[in-house]
């Protein structure tokens, strides 16, 4: 019987060593495995909660912006998130969508902005009716907006190895194409917080 619990003591504890966690000093073999084996699961239970932020935000490029956010903003951003994965499509194509709504609308749903607006722009994604993106309703919709945008950044060839502001830009043909690029960082955060 002592050798079983010498076996699993070293075996919990060869695990631990190698996701990271340093012992502590020595303990009977015993309890040594009934506390490495806590943490463990509660690391385990970590991993599986969502995406690591730092691992979607794979090209950031220059100085990154911050906003904090209203409920009203962060509800815009769960429902870009759930749109993505309505779609069928990844974290980073979420990342790619939030961080093109910051820089489009700072996650407001923006109506006509009279004299402010640019042309007929309206949205989270300032898409345009005129320019067939769908009906003003339908653009203030934020699963349909999203979805849309969606669609055409799948039918850019090889988006998923571009970096975010290129891909961005290659849907939304904006006068400012490295603008997306600032807010990569924060927008990854807030799709491992949500996906």
């Amino acid at each position: 019987m002592k050798n079983i619990f010498r076996g699993i003591g070293v075996g919990v504890a060869g695990l631990a060593f190698a996701s990271g966690v340093v012992a502590g000093p020595a303990v009977p073999v015993f309890a040594q495995a009934a506390e490495v084996a806590q943490p463990s699961t509660v690391a385990v239970a970590q991993v599986r909660a969502g995406p690591d932020h730092a691992a979607l935000a794979t090209s950031v490029q220059g100085k990154q912006s911050r906003i904090d956010l209203s409920a009203e903003q962060q509800e815009n951003a769960k429902a870009i998130v759930a749109a993505t994965k309505d779609s069928g499509m990844n974290e980073r194509a979420a990342v790619i969508a939030v961080a093109t709504a910051m820089q489009e609308s700072k996650l407001e749903n923006l109506g006509h902005l009279g004299a402010a607006n640019d042309h007929d722009s309206q949205g989270l994604f300032q898409q345009r009716p005129s320019s067939g993106w769908g009906t003003v309703e339908q653009i203030r919709d934020p699963q349909y907006s999203t979805t849309a945008f969606l669609d055409s950044l799948d039918e850019v060839e090889g988006w998923e190895q571009m970096d975010l502001t290129d891909a961005a830009q290659k849907v939304q043909v904006s006068a400012y194409p490295d603008a997306y690029a600032q807010w990569e960082t924060q927008a990854a955060e807030l799709v491992a917080q949500h996906w």
